[in-house]
């Protein structure tokens, strides 16, 4: 049965590279089969968002489009086909929305499916005060989240959380081994979190004191500023700190979420014998690196696009359990102020992630 929405929506679009975002009203519409109709608590404010505005990467959906990737709410229509028990749910959104179905899905590769939706790229995103999405990977919020959150909060879970979990789950990471995280913003501390919660020696590196002291906050046992220092210095000083909180010399886990390119050198810089390096962050700029390294040393290099929505529940229960903490890292802001706001993280002005609120 499909439930309708009525009247207009409120929506602020991209309409070019660099331009201030459009206020417009959109027509509601009712959601096709197998869609649901989301109105918006909050939408996360991505990197990725700052990449289509002002770095030249280019959404898959044409301009106007509306962004925001990062998405909670609660369902207010079902398409046909879609549990009409869904509606009146609070919900987190996963960032990437694969198709179920297809070989890729079928063979567990849901991140790379190549029907998957992704809002605000593919089509319209949160941006606005209602969202029309897939159905089948929306993912429900627990009570216990739920009552440590406002929903609006849990919007991070889509993507600044939830890429991280899924980087960290990958790796094999466990308690005792080393994890290095470069780059400890807005995705960061998250893999700080997780990585502290598993049992890991945790060692985090940026170049803000503020982020540092966030991520010692967030449970890392040692924060490095690595700001105007030379590569081998950065892996000499990891090396000894490594050794100083009694973490293993080799098979490290290594975890690149600045998206620079300087980011991307130091974590490849600190492959040793055995170890991984997961690629979270993301950057249009060309990195050089010695790729016989892997060789080398036996070691692996992977990314992650998102993460496979099955995860979501369990990531959702390590928040609502409070291993993973939310409330310190975010701020509201009205989703009226969105230019403001993308021209304060452009220029690097936040701490926190900052959650745009209709």
């Amino acid at each position: 049965m499909t439930t309708k929405t009525d009247g207009m929506w409120e929506a602020w679009m991209m309409t070019a590279p660099g331009a201030p975002f459009e206020r417009r009203d959109l027509p509601a519409r009712s959601p096709e089969p197998g869609e649901v109709t989301i109105e918006v608590a909050g939408c996360g404010v991505c990197h990725t968002d700052l990449s289509f505005l002002y770095h030249g990467v280019k959404t898959r959906g044409t301009l106007p489009l509306v962004l925001g990737h990062e998405i909670s709410g609660i369902v207010r229509a079902v398409g046909d086909g879609v549990d009409s028990a869904l509606v009146g749910r609070s919900v987190v959104v996963p960032a990437v929305l694969p198709c179920g179905e297809c070989e890729l899905c079928r063979a567990g590769h849901r991140t790379i499916c190549r029907r998957q939706v992704m809002p605000g790229n593919d089509r319209h995103g949160g941006f606005a005060s209602h969202v029309v999405v897939p159905a089948l990977f929306v993912c429900p919020v627990p009570g216990p989240a739920l009552a440590r959150h406002e929903l609006w909060e849990l919007s991070v879970v889509s993507d600044a959380a939830s890429t991280p979990f899924e980087a960290v789950k990958r790796s094999g990471l466990a308690a005792g081994d080393l994890a290095v995280l470069v780059g400890v913003g807005g995705i960061g501390v998250y893999g700080v979190q997780i990585a502290a919660a598993t049992g890991a020696k945790v060692i985090a590196i940026d170049i803000d004191d503020r982020k540092l002291e966030q991520a010692l906050a967030a449970g890392a046992h040692v924060a490095l500023n690595v700001k105007d220092m030379q590569v081998k210095e950065i892996r000499k000083r990891v090396r000894g700190e490594a050794e100083g909180i009694g973490a293993p010399p080799h098979l490290w886990k290594i975890f690149e979420m600045s998206g620079t390119r300087a980011g991307q050198e130091t974590a490849f810089s600190l492959l040793g014998f055995g170890a991984s390096l997961a690629v979270v962050g993301f950057t249009t700029d060309r990195v050089e690196i010695a790729l016989s390294n892997l060789m080398a040393y036996d070691a692996v290099v992977r990314g992650n696009w998102g993460a496979d929505p099955l995860i979501y529940p369990e990531l959702l229960d390590w928040v609502g359990d409070g291993r993973i903490a939310v409330k310190p890292y975010i701020e509201k802001h009205p989703l009226a102020r969105i230019n403001e706001v993308f021209e304060e993280a452009h220029r690097g002005g936040f701490l926190k992630r900052v959650v745009l609120v209709p």
